[in-house]
């Protein structure tokens, strides 16, 4: 595959990598928020419980209990869906980057297999001819990688 086409795939393939990261990062920040908005709540009906518990009811303090219960479920139902949300983040940016691993190398596969292509040629074409230097051969193989490059 021309050296071209590699990036080409890859790019392709990591259009919508900065979309989807800023939408989980986003997802992350709103749980958050929302986590936050809800130990402020438990705090007030922490304060409420400890500063009434005398004058209430079993069933009123019961019943605020049950609140204050239920709102810690809930962040802890936030956290779990916030570290869901962190490895799947991580998954997808591992997956584009074991990807990307695998192209580097069969680029670098196609780049060697090509130079031993170009060296078997230069060695058949100088047969009967004056041998090209050392630097000659260089330039030209150099040259012939940025054409790849191209």
């Amino acid at each position: 595959m021309a050296a071209g086409m590699y990036l080409e795939h890859y790019l392709d393939s990591i259009e919508n990598l900065p979309f989807e990261l800023q939408r989980n990062f986003q997802l992350m920040r709103d749980l958050d928020q929302r986590t936050e908005d809800l130990k402020a709540e438990i705090d007030k009906l922490a304060t409420e419980y400890m500063s009434s518990a005398r004058s209430l009811s079993s069933e009123e303090k019961l019943a605020l209990l049950k609140q204050i219960q239920e709102a810690y479920g809930k962040c802890k139902e936030f956290g779990d869906d916030k570290v869901q949300l962190a490895m799947q983040t991580y998954e997808m940016v591992d997956k584009h980057i074991r990807r990307l691993d695998t192209d580097l190398a069969r680029f670098e596969a196609d780049l060697k297999e090509k130079q031993i292509e170009s060296s078997d040629y230069d060695s058949s074409s100088s047969k009967g001819k004056k041998s090209r230097t050392q630097k000659e051969k260089k330039a030209c193989s150099c040259s012939f990688q940025r054409e790849k490059l191209r």
